[in-house]
């Protein structure tokens, strides 16, 4: 039978949520219905929900959703009704990077999480009177009160930690920490810079600080997010709008450049900036995603010390050990996560939208 629920229903691009009554399918084999108890609320919902992605509208989104299991499929194994969860992407399980322990690049990844709409058979987890919704959003559409989440979505964490406290690991925070774990790996001593200081920007602060790295650069426009970045382990911060940024890191670097820089800012010439201030084979992840197509001019004898420009997607982080993990440095104290959030109920989503638009939350979160 189909489960009722209530959804914030994006109808068409450009259009508000609104808060709708809708039926989930029944949970298929490998899903799991999740009582959600808070979500987080991400760029990536919003420039879909401006029709800027060819997602299925009207549909239901949300990807960083966190609840409690209330029932499963007959092959699910990895949870249990009452379980404590977060959600994060989907994969297939069976291609050769979800094999090789890199499911963030799976071959089937777009139209599972991003674009589809649909489960991998193109059958559908979500109506409304009768007519299909786009749904399964990163495997999840925790956009609800109840969701319909494929059981590679889902992450068995510590039933203690509140759950408001951590639904952004699903996404935001561990891309931003697995770009610096996953990718940099900062040695001793290293110079890391983050160019953009929202969630995920403070999130790869947070993850440098604990990494033997010795300079922590924190860049942006914004006063008050270079402060809380300071709090949360950068050494150093440049005001973008204030200073030169080339002339400000080759003065923190003493010259030698950058180990590593993560962009999240998705502004071309931002990184571009971010390349020319790379050292001697230091490595720039690409995070922020601009329109699609959008295309970077570089310096190419510039890049011939060694340089790398590594593109990134949602920390290339393996959820089952990652996130766990960082659910215990929350737990400890160690990853403030809860320095960027701001809490909404959930019937305010859409103010919850125009302060992320304002820049007045670094990263809302929705309660039920």
């Amino acid at each position: 039978m189909p489960i009722p629920t209530r959804a914030a229903v994006v109808e068409s691009g450009g259009a508000p949520f609104t808060l709708a009554d809708v039926q989930l399918d029944e949970p298929g084999p490998y899903e799991a219905v999740v009582r959600m108890v808070a979500t987080g609320l991400c760029h990536t919902d919003l420039g879909v929900a401006s029709g800027g992605l060819s997602f299925p509208l009207p549909g239901v989104l949300g990807h960083e959703g966190a609840g409690v299991v209330e029932a499963v499929g007959p092959a699910v194994t990895g949870v249990a009704p009452g379980d404590h969860v977060v959600l994060s992407f989907t994969s297939c399980g069976a291609c050769g990077n979800c094999n090789g322990g890199h499911p963030a690049y799976c071959a089937t990844w777009l139209p599972l999480n991003l674009i589809g709409g649909r489960r991998a058979d193109g059958s559908s987890t979500i109506s409304r009177d009768g007519e299909t919704l786009g749904g399964h959003f990163f495997g999840q559409s925790s956009f609800a009160e109840r969701a319909l989440v494929d059981e590679r979505s889902l992450v068995k964490v510590d039933p203690e930690v509140p759950l408001a406290s951590i639904a952004p690991l699903g996404c935001g925070v561990q891309t931003g920490v697995g770009a610096v774990w996953n990718v940099l790996k900062p040695g001793t001593g290293s110079t890391i810079v983050v160019l953009g200081a929202g969630a995920v920007g403070l999130s790869a602060v947070m993850a440098a600080a604990l990494t033997p790295a010795t300079t922590i650069v924190a860049v942006d426009r914004v006063g008050e997010r270079l402060s809380l970045a300071r709090e949360l382990g950068a050494t150093h911060t440049v005001n973008a709008g204030e200073e030169d940024l080339g002339e400000a890191l080759a003065a923190i670097t003493g010259g030698r450049g950058a180990d590593g820089v993560v962009e999240t800012t998705g502004n071309v010439t931002v990184l571009r900036q971010g390349v020319d201030a790379l050292g001697a084979r230091g490595t720039l992840v690409v995070v922020g995603a601009p329109p699609f197509g959008t295309e970077v001019s570089l310096d190419v004898n510039g890049l011939l010390g060694g340089k790398r420009i590594v593109g990134l997607t949602l920390g290339d982080a393996e959820t089952q050990a990652f996130i766990p993990a960082l659910v215990d440095l929350v737990k400890a104290g160690r990853l403030p996560l809860h320095r960027l959030i701001s809490t909404y109920p959930f019937a305010d989503i859409d103010q919850a939208v125009r302060d992320m638009g304002a820049g007045k939350a670094i990263k809302p979160v929705l309660t039920f």
